[in-house]
């Protein structure tokens, strides 16, 4: 679908009214728990998020985000709800068959949060711990996180907030960049945490949108590919605060080139101690873990 002009004036009436503020020091390491920590804990909920707020040493809630039909911002990894670890909200199996039966993009808020996240058990992750949950909106999220700092007097955590949409996805699985940006900056404005947060992408058009219409917002450039790094950010048109690989493509040479210009490191997903200390002799700034609690143990 094309934006319109009437849409275009609105966004980039939006993007030029943000209030200045000033960025907080990001973590000498970003220790961050992938999903909230979905090793531990359903995926990408509330539940996940609090949880690994219990964890000494953890800095940054690592989350996703999609856009519903009724243009809400979700914290949700999957274009489709998976048959993997949903439940329908009576509390059926989504069958294999209808894998793209539920669209998020497609579906209103109200009707999304019936069905049942954290009950069906979720192959990869037998230590996963089974509570029913939902997908949960971005802005209760944030909410809840808040309030679970104040109330416990905890350290403000970051959040590394994750765009889930590419260019075959335009329209069917997730809105244009100008719009799913204009829609998140929304609630991360209003919710008052914009100096600690990093927004990440591997659709590099909505960290580039960020980088010209909101340059004080630090964003992450998400690959996963053999390109060199020179070739990535040559890609991406711009240095971004941080590139972060999938951890196999990390080796010292990326991590000082990245350096010498200025961006962090923080590499995606390793989940074993031994590998996450390969990654720490390595020199990256950080790294994001399905299993936060192993994380703080290979310091």
């Amino acid at each position: 679908m094309k934006l319109g002009v009437s849409v275009f004036f609105l966004i980039t009436t939006s993007l030029c009214s943000m209030e200045a503020f000033s960025q907080a020091k990001f973590p000498a390491f970003s220790a961050e728990a992938h999903r909230g920590g979905r090793g531990l804990m359903p995926e990408n909920t509330i539940l996940a998020m609090k949880n690994a707020m219990k964890i000494d040493g953890i800095t940054t809630l690592e989350m996703d985000t999609h856009i519903t039909k009724d243009g809400k911002v979700v914290v949700t990894h999957d274009d489709y709800l998976s048959p993997g670890f949903m439940l329908t909200p009576e509390g059926k199996e989504i069958p294999a068959s209808d894998s793209k039966k539920y669209p998020v993009f497609q579906m209103d808020y109200s009707d999304l949060k019936k069905f049942d996240l954290g009950t069906k058990p979720l192959a990869g992750f037998p230590n996963q711990q089974k509570i029913k949950s939902y997908i949960p909106l971005l802005a209760d999220l944030i909410d809840a996180v808040q309030k679970d700092i104040k109330v416990n007097k905890r350290k403000q955590f970051f959040y590394n907030i994750e765009t889930k949409c590419a260019p075959q996805g335009d329209g069917i699985t997730n809105p244009e960049p100008a719009v799913f940006v204009k829609l998140l900056m929304k609630v991360l404005e209003k919710k008052k945490i914009l100096p600690y947060v990093i927004i990440q992408s591997f659709d590099k058009r909505t960290i580039q949108l960020i980088h010209e219409k909101y340059p004080n917002v630090r964003t992450s450039f998400l690959v996963a590919n053999k390109k060199t790094y020179e070739e990535n950010i040559a890609d991406l048109g711009y240095k971004p605060f941080i590139l972060s690989p999938e951890w196999k493509m990390v080796n010292k040479e990326l991590v000082e080139k990245a350096h010498a210009d200025g961006v962090k490191v923080v590499p995606w997903t390793p989940n074993t101690i031994e590998d996450m200390k390969h990654l720490r002799g390595l020199n990256v700034d950080g790294i994001i873990s399905d299993y936060p609690d192993l994380l703080v143990q290979s310091k």
